[in-house]
C-alpha cells in the first residue's frame, strides 16, 4: 500500500512544534516510523489512533521522557532533541493529574513556579489567573482530596499553564472521567486553550474527544500517520480503510470502476450501477471500496427514490432502537450486511424481512484502495457505539 502523503496546514515558520524524521525503536520493534509533522503556533491538535499505534511515545518523545532512536524535536525552531525534559518549554498534563495530597490547591499550581525561582507577588498574581481560568480560584485553600475528578483534572491543567509553557502535552488526560464530565471537560479544555492561546497536543484513542476539540487530527496505525486534517475532512472524506472505519462506521461495498460522467465515476457493484464524486475518490485504480456512512443512508420501504439518487436493495435482518435514532442492519443480495442510522422523526419502524431499498446522494460516497484491508481499523467491540457516535 502507497503510504498517504502528510500535509501539515501552515509552514513551518510559524509552528511552535516540528517533528522530523522521528523515529523510536524497542529492540525489533518499531513505535514511530520516521515521523515528519508540523503542528501550528497556537493550534490545539490531536494524534489519535488506537492503543500501540505509537501516539504516546511520539508525545514522550516530544516532552523529552523518550530519547528518539533518531530524527529530530524541534520547538520554536530550536531543536531540543538532546535536552533534558525539564530544560524544554513543554508541561504535560497526565491521566492520573499527579497532584500533591498534602499540598493545597494554591501550592499544587505553584509548585513549578517556585522551583524556577519565581518569588512573593508574582507567584500570587500568576496563580491566582490560573486558577481563575480554570474556575477554581474560590478552591485554592482545599487539598485535592476534597475536590472531584473534574476539579483535579483542571487544577493539573492551572498547574500546566501557569508555567507558561510554548507547547502543553495532554496524555489521555480525560480517560479517568466519567461519561458527562469528560463531555464537560472537553467543552471546558477548548475554552481555555483558545483563551491562552497555547499550542495544545493531544493524545488520545477517543474519537469523539478528538473531533469535539481539536483543529487538526493526525490519525495514526503502526507508527504512521494514515491522515491528516480537520475533523470534517476526515470524517466525510476518509483516504484510507483504517480512517474510514476508525473514526466512526462505514459501510464499504467492493466495486469496479466502469466509465465517467462528468464530475462523478462511475462504477458497478454486484451488478448495480453507481456514482461518486470524483474527487472522493482515493485511488485510480479499476477495483475500489465504494464507501457510504450509516447514517448518509435512507430507507425506503416502498422502493421508491429520486433517479439521481444512489441505490441498493436489500432485507433488513436487525432494527435497534436507542433512542434518538434507530440502527438498522440491511442484507445485501450478495450476503454483506449494511449498517443504517435513521433519526427517530415518528416514522413507523421497519422490522426484520422486510424488503427495502437503501438511497443516498452520491455526494456523500467516497472510494477508496481495493488493495487496503476493508476490516482495517474496525473497533469490533465497540460497534454499537461507533454507530450512536456517527449519529449524534
Amino acid at each position: 500500500m502507497t503510504r498517504p502523503t502528510v500535509t501539515a496546514p501552515d509552514t513551518a515558520e510559524a509552528a511552535d512544534l516540528r517533528l522530523v524524521a522521528l523515529t523510536k525503536r524497542f529492540g525489533a520493534f518499531t513505535a514511530v516510523d520516521e515521523l515528519d509533522l508540523v503542528i501550528p503556533q497556537g493550534s490545539f491538535f490531536a494524534l489519535l489512533g488506537p492503543s500501540g499505534c505509537g501516539k504516546t511515545t511520539t508525545l514522550r518523545m516530544i516532552a523529552g521522557l523518550e530519547r528518539p532512536t533518531s530524527g529530530r524535536v524541534l520547538i520554536s525552531a530550536t531543536d531540543v532533541t538532546d535536552t533534558k525534559p525539564y530544560q524544554r518549554p513543554v508541561n504535560t498534563v497526565f491521566q492520573n493529574y499527579a497532584l500533591f495530597p498534602h499540598l493545597d490547591i494554591f501550592e499544587n499550581v505553584a509548585f513549578g513556579l517556585r522551583r524556577r525561582g519565581i518569588r512573593g507577588s508574582e507567584v500570587k498574581r500568576r496563580v491566582a489567573d490560573a486558577l481563575e481560568l480554570v474556575q477554581l480560584g474560590h478552591l485554592a485553600r482545599r487539598k485535592p482530596a476534597q475536590l472531584s475528578g473534574g476539579q483535579q483534572q483542571r487544577v493539573a491543567l492551572a498547574r500546566a499553564i501557569v508555567n507558561r509553557p510554548a507547547v502543553l502535552l495532554l496524555d489521555e488526560p480525560l480517560g479517568a472521567l466519567d461519561l458527562k464530565l469528560r463531555r464537560q471537560m472537553q467543552v471546558e479544555l477548548k475554552r481555555i486553550q483558545t483563551e491562552v492561546g497555547l499550542t495544545f497536543v493531544h493524545v488520545t484513542h477517543d474519537q469523539e474527544e478528538a473531533m469535539t476539540m481539536a483543529d487538526t487530527i493526525a490519525v495514526m496505525n503502526a507508527g504512521r500517520i494514515e491522515q491528516l486534517g480537520d475533523p470534517t475532512t476526515l470524517y466525510e472524506n476518509p483516504r484510507t480503510t483504517f480512517v474510514a472505519n476508525f473514526l466512526g462506521q462505514s459501510n464499504l461495498v467492493a466495486a469496479t470502476l466502469v466509465g465517467r460522467d462528468g464530475e462523478h465515476l462511475v462504477v458497478e457493484a454486484h451488478g448495480q450501477r453507481l456514482a461518486l464524486p470524483a474527487a472522493r475518490c482515493a485511488t485510480s485504480g479499476p477495483n475500489l471500496w465504494l464507501g457510504v456512512r450509516p447514517e448518509k443512508l435512507r430507507v425506503v420501504a416502498d422502493g421508491t427514490a429520486a433517479p439521481e439518487q444512489n441505490r441498493l436493495t436489500g432485507v433488513v435482518t436487525d432494527a435497534s432502537f436507542v433512542g434518538v435514532s434507530t440502527h438498522y442492519l440491511v442484507r445485501m443480495p450478495w450476503g454483506q450486511e449494511l449498517g443504517v442510522v435513521q433519526q427517530n422523526d415518528g416514522t413507523p419502524p421497519l422490522r426484520p424481512g422486510e424488503q427495502v431499498t437503501l438511497t443516498w446522494d452520491p455526494a456523500h460516497t467516497f472510494g477508496l484502495d481495493a488493495a487496503q484491508d476493508a476490516h482495517s481499523g474496525e473497533d469490533r467491540d465497540a460497534g454499537a457505539a461507533e454507530l450512536a457516535g456517527a449519529a449524534s
